[in-house]
C-alpha cells in the first residue's frame, strides 16, 4: 500500500514515537512557542490527531526571547513505562536559570503532565531508556554521545556521565536514542548538522555502556546528495508496531527550488525498517525517503477532518493555535465578547522580541488559502490589528486595519532583516473587514474584500524571503492575529470573529 509523507505536515520536527497496546504517541519541538511540545496520537502511523501538549503552564517553563527561531523546547524523546508516559528535553535559554534538561509525565497522554523534574547534566537531545534490570538511563548530546543512570523519581544521577559514541565523523553528533533489541543495544544518532548533509547512523554494543561498534553501511538513512523532493532526513526513532513491523518517523524538509530553500520549517516523516541477516537495520528505499512510499500498513484509522473554520465558540483555543513566547492571559481572550477572540494590543510590535497580542498557527501547506473576520476601531494613531505570515520579529508581511494621521486605513507592510517598508495604504471606512491571505510555493498574496465581496489585493511578498535559509533557522512559518499599539498599549480592543484555513495540496 502507499501512503504520503510527511504524516504531520508544517513546523514540526525532531519527532519521537512510543507505542501502548495498539495506540501510538508522538511528540515534536516547539521553541519559542506555547503551549510546548505538541502531542499526536495515532492507530495506524499514518494518520494524526493532535490530542494537547505537554508544557501547558507558565509555571512549567520560562521562554527565552533573546534569539527566536533559536531558543526554547528543543527535541523531546517521549517513553511508556509502568504505566507512565515520559516526554523528557531541554529548554534552551539565554542566561535563564530555567533552562536546562527535565522530563514531565502523565498517566494520561490526553489530559495534563507534570511540574517539571530536573536532571543536573549539560547538552541537547536526551532521551530515556528503560532497562530490563529496572535501572533507568538518560542519554544526551555534549559534543559526543554520553550515557548516565537516573532515578526517574527525582531525576538524581545515580553514576558519573560517560561517553560512549562520538559517531562516524560527521558534524554534530546528536538526538541519540538506546533500543534492546534481541542481544544487542543499538544506539541512533543524526549526524551532518540538521540541513542538508543531515543522517542517521546507527552503532550497537552487547553492553549498554559500551563499546559500540558502528553498523558497516553507515548512515543507514539520509537523502543527502539525492534528486528527491524531501531533504535534510534525520532525527529517527523507531517504534515496533503492534503487528511486528518496525517503523521510523523522522524530520526532513521540503524546499522549493532552485536553490533550495524551505519554509514550513522540518516536518515529521515516517519510514519503514526492516532488518538484515546481520542485524542491521534497512530504511526506506534504500536508506532513503520519498514522499510517496510503498510498505504493508496497519489498518488505517483516518480521524475526521478537521472543519475549514474556527468560530472561537468555545472556552478554549483549538489546540492548533500558539503564542509567541508565554502568554500574557491579559492580552488575549475568548470570553470577553463571546464569539470572538480578543486581542488587546500591547505596547510592544510584530518586530519587538517581546510578548504580543499574537496567536498563530502553523503554515502546513505551500499552497493554502487564510481568511478572518476583524472587528476593530483603531482610536489613536499607530493602533493596528491584522493578519500576519510570520517567521520571525525580522523576517514577516502584514496587512492591517489601523489608524494613520487621524484617519482609518488598510496597509500592507514588509519586514526583511533590516529592511522595513509599508508597501501599501488605502483608506478605508468601515469598522470590520475581511482579510485574505494566499499562498502558493513563490509567493504570499494579501487582499481585503470590498462591499461588493471583492477581493481587493493590497500587496504580495516572496515566500523566499520568510525562509530558513534566509532568516530562520529551526522553526517554520506561523499564520498570526495580532493586534498592537506600536509603542503603546493599544485602547482599543480587536475582535477576531472567525479564522478559515484552506488547503489545495
Amino acid at each position: 500500500m502507499l501512503y504520503r509523507n510527511p504524516i504531520i505536515p508544517g513546523f514540526h520536527p525532531d519527532p519521537s514515537i512510543c507505542r501502548v497496546g495498539e495506540d501510538y504517541f508522538l511528540v515534536t519541538s516547539s521553541f519559542e512557542y506555547f503551549p510546548g511540545i505538541p502531542v499526536f496520537h495515532s492507530k495506524d502511523l499514518v494518520h494524526w490527531e493532535q490530542i494537547g501538549h505537554c508544557l501547558t503552564r507558565n509555571s512549567q517553563i520560562a521562554l527565552s526571547k533573546t534569539a527566536p527561531n533559536c531558543m526554547g523546547i528543543f527535541a523531546p524523546t517521549i517513553r511508556y513505562h509502568n504505566g507512565r508516559f515520559y516526554v523528557i528535553t531541554t529548554n534552551v535559554t539565554d542566561g535563564n536559570d530555567r533552562g536546562g534538561n527535565f522530563f514531565v509525565w502523565t498517566h494520561d497522554p490526553f489530559g495534563e503532565w507534570s511540574d517539571p523534574v530536573w536532571i543536573d547534566l549539560p547538552g541537547i537531545d536526551p532521551s530515556l531508556f528503560f532497562n530490563d534490570d529496572g535501572r533507568v538511563y538518560y542519554t544526551g548530546t555534549s559534543q559526543n554521545i554520553f550515557l548516565c543512570e537516573i532515578d526517574i523519581e527525582t531525576g538524581k544521577l545515580l553514576s558519573k556521565r560517560k561517553d560512549i559514541w562520538s559517531g562516524t565523523g560527521g558534524a554534530d553528533p546528536e538526538g541519540p536514542h538506546i533500543y534492546k533489541i534481541g542481544d544487542y543495544y543499538y544506539l541512533f544518532i543524526s549526524e551532518g548538522g540538521t540541513a542538508q548533509c543531515h543522517m542517521v547512523t546507527v552503532a550497537r554494543s552487547k553492553w549498554i555502556d559500551g563499546p559500540y561498534e558502528p553498523c558497516p553501511r553507515n548512515p543507514v538513512l539520509t537523502n543527502r546528495s539525492l534528486p528527491l523532493p524531501v531533504r535534510a532526513i534525520g532525527h529517527a526513532d523507531l517504534v515496533h508496531a503492534h503487528d511486528g513491523k518496525w517503523w521510523a518517523v523522522c524530520l526532513g524538509i521540503r524546499p522549493v527550488p532552485y536553490p533550495d530553500r524551505h519554509h514550513l520549517g522540518r516536518e515529521t516523516f515516517l519510514v519503514p525498517v526492516s532488518w538484515d541477516k546481520e542485524g542491521w537495520p534497512l530504511f526506506g528505499k534504500n536508506g532513503s525517503v520519498d514522499l510517496v512510499m510503498e510498505a504493508d500498513l496497519l489498518p488505517q484509522h483516518p480521524f475526521p477532518q478537521k472543519p475549514v473554520r474556527d468560530d472561537f465558540d468555545g472556552d478554549k483555543l483549538d489546540l492548533c493555535w500558539n503564542f509567541l513566547f508565554n502568554p500574557d492571559n491579559s492580552l488575549w481572550s475568548l470570553t470577553e465578547r463571546k464569539g470572538y477572540l480578543t486581542l488587546r494590543g500591547s505596547a510592544a510590535n510584530l518586530s519587538d522580541k517581546e510578548t504580543l497580542a499574537w496567536v498563530g498557527r502553523r503554515q502546513q501547506h505551500m499552497a493554502c488559502k487564510v481568511s478572518t473576520h476583524l472587528t476593530f476601531s483603531p482610536a489613536e494613531n499607530g493602533e493596528e490589528a491584522g493578519l500576519s505570515i510570520y517567521l520571525n520579529n525580522d523576517h514577516h508581511y502584514e496587512i492591517a486595519l489601523t489608524r494613520i494621521e487621524n484617519s482609518t486605513k488598510i496597509l500592507f507592510r514588509r519586514r526583511i532583516g533590516s529592511l522595513w517598508k509599508v508597501e501599501n495604504c488605502v483608506d478605508y471606512d468601515r469598522e470590520w473587514v475581511i482579510f485574505e491571505l494566499e499562498a502558493s510555493p513563490q509567493r504570499y498574496r494579501f487582499g481585503y474584500r470590498n462591499s461588493q465581496g471583492q477581493v481587493v489585493y493590497v500587496g504580495q511578498g516572496e515566500v523566499h524571503y520568510l525562509s530558513t535559509e534566509v532568516g530562520g533557522r529551526f522553526t517554520g512559518n506561523y499564520i498570526a492575529l495580532y493586534a498592537t499599539g506600536n509603542g503603546k498599549r493599544c485602547s482599543a480592543p480587536a475582535y477576531f470573529d472567525w479564522f478559515d484555513y484552506q488547503f489545495s495540496e
